[in-house]
């Protein structure tokens, strides 16, 4: 390239008196080949680039451009009515159990599995999360959560603790409020609320399946105030009262209970309760309301005990409860849905769904439960997860944890156009 331009330019200073007008071509020609020079000296290549995997920008417009999140896969085995869609937005997680939505927007998980706390930014578009902001670690076997005046409450299996965030939701402090829960047993799960009251709420499963307990923390809901001081019994007869919700509609605690194992496929029945401050829900010589226990009951003891708003198929283990008020579902879907983490009790497996349940305008149930969310349970009895944990995110969409699998899904609505 070099020796060509030397030819070119002293052909141009002899014949530029000779040639006239043609030999005007020659500058003309050898910007040209200067050009095409500069361009030759890289290699070309005719691959084109590669869309990043994580986003999508729109063209640039001389502003910042719009950076969109990575779809979130459908999931086509998880059946739903009409209009309904199920996206995964969250995998490889170790034993997520229950979901709570924090002040910014951000959604929170307790991963028993890990002893952890963790935060997935900007899920309320509705896309796949990223790499989730690990809150604080080393807990013992977290297992629920809950934001109140901008802290955050975590139940453990031996204590209920309270963390101070920062910006970048992270742990900046640290308190336990409630000590030396009982340890080990049946159920090791701890879920924490705070009421109505601006009181906190802890409800303790039993150590057992039946049996008479000498803890009187054990199968039973405490209440104390928000530093953990004033403790008190609330609730007994609870065998495992592990989702506890506030009902929009009357500001009731709402909570799901498991009944007792080893009396057949079809009792006793799960329940629903509404919390009574000195309520006894009958555990373990009453189930249900109306069932005395073969073994530990005697006539008359169910005279007195708190009746179950709700009775479900024995063995469906319902874990978290969510209530739905919001336009973004269908009016004929706004109220009570359940998380049945399923059976291990049962000749015929069940649950393995979350169900639906319609309310009143005072926050009553006025039809039995439906099935919403199926396919977790296959018809040859394979078991593709188990849900456990429910939250309505800011965008009115339902989020569900699977603690068998690991993932967490989204539940949204979308109108016919």
């Amino acid at each position: 390239m070099r020796r060509t331009i030397i030819r070119l330019h002293r052909l141009w200073r002899r014949g530029s008196g000779r040639h006239g007008s043609a030999v005007l071509l020659l500058p003309l020609a050898l910007v040209m080949l200067l050009v095409a020079g500069c361009a030759g000296g890289a290699p070309t290549s005719t691959a084109r680039p590669s869309a990043s995997p994580q986003t999508t920008s729109t063209p640039h417009t001389g502003s910042t451009p719009t950076v969109m999140p990575t779809p979130a896969p459908v999931v086509p085995f998880i059946r739903l009515p009409a209009g309904f869609r199920a996206t995964e937005v969250a995998a490889g997680l170790n034993t997520p159990r229950f979901l709570t939505f924090g002040p910014t927007g951000a959604l929170f998980v307790a991963e028993r599995g890990t002893g952890r706390i963790l935060a997935f930014r900007d899920l309320a578009r509705g896309g796949r999360a990223g790499t989730p902001v690990v809150v604080v670690d080393g807990l013992n076997a977290p297992t629920s959560l809950v934001f109140y005046n901008g802290a955050l409450y975590v139940g453990e299996e031996t204590r209920v603790s309270r963390f101070t965030l920062g910006a970048d939701l992270r742990v900046t402090g640290r308190s336990v409020l409630v000590p030396n829960l009982p340890a080990g047993g049946r159920h090791t799960t701890r879920t924490v609320l705070i009421g109505p009251d601006s009181k906190l709420y802890i409800s303790v499963g039993s150590s057992c399946d039946n049996c008479i307990e000498s803890d009187p923390r054990r199968a039973a809901v405490w209440v104390y105030n928000l530093d953990g001081s004033g403790g008190r019994l609330y609730a007994r007869g609870l065998r495992n009262a592990v989702g506890m919700a506030i009902n929009p509609g009357n500001n009731q605690i709402w909570v799901t209970n498991n009944g007792r194992d080893n009396l057949g496929d079809n009792l006793p029945p799960e329940t629903i309760y509404a919390l009574q401050d000195g309520g006894n829900y009958g555990w373990p010589r009453c189930h249900a309301g109306d069932i005395i226990d073969p073994g530990l009951g005697h006539p008359g003891d169910c005279a007195g005990v708190a009746q179950p708003l709700l009775k479900m198929q024995a063995h469906s283990a319902p874990l978290g409860l969510a209530f739905v008020t919001g336009s973004v579902f269908p009016a004929s879907y706004r109220g009570l849905f359940v998380a049945y983490h399923g059976s291990w009790n049962r000749t015929v497996p069940t649950g393995y769904k979350v169900v639906f349940a319609p309310l009143g305008a005072s926050g009553q149930i006025t039809g039995p439960p439906q099935d919403f969310a199926t396919g977790w349970l296959t018809t040859n009895g394979t078991v593709l997860g188990r849900p456990v944990g429910l939250a309505v995110g800011p965008d009115g969409a339902l989020y569900l944890s699977d603690d068998l699998k690991g993932k967490i899904y989204r539940i949204a609505f979308t109108p016919a156009p």
